[in-house]
């Protein structure tokens, strides 16, 4: 999902840094991958993924109010 997202990003130019969908396909990519990761105990991994999620749902909050 974070792939994807950054796929359309720069590649095709189909979506916006700024907008909502980005910004979630980030949030579930990293609930994605923060799963796998868990289930693996790789800590580190889960904790980048955490962050990266944190990332996310801040900036998401963030657009909302804009």
């Amino acid at each position: 999902m974070i792939a994807t997202a950054y796929f359309l990003l720069v590649i095709f130019k189909k979506i916006d840094e700024d907008s909502k969908i980005y910004k979630i396909m980030n949030l579930f990519g990293a609930i994605g991958v923060g799963v796998n990761v868990f289930n693996q105990q790789a800590w580190p991994a889960f904790a980048l993924q955490i962050i990266w999620g944190v990332i996310a749902i801040v900036s998401l909050v963030k657009t909302k109010k804009e």
